[in-house]
């Protein structure tokens, strides 16, 4: 793991398009500011991890399962 120190204000840059800037330290706690394309997902970590968990549930499914998602007109 890369370790950078950085000052409110003050960025890193993840490759050619995101930019990462601390935007604000209050105690323990930094904001971030992440500016990045459109195509490229950002999220915390614990919604990746949520959204992993619900994409592994969903590939359990049979076809039969998702029934109830349509209903019968």
């Amino acid at each position: 793991m890369l370790v950078l120190s950085r000052q409110r204000d003050e960025s890193i840059m993840i490759g050619d398009q995101i930019v990462v800037t601390v935007v604000d330290v209050r105690g323990d706690k930094v904001r971030l500011g992440i500016k990045a394309p459109a195509k490229i997902p950002v999220h915390r970590n614990e919604i990746y991890e949520a959204i992993q968990r619900e994409n592994l549930e969903a590939a359990k499914l049979k076809p039969a399962d998702t029934k109830s998602f349509h209903p019968q007109a």
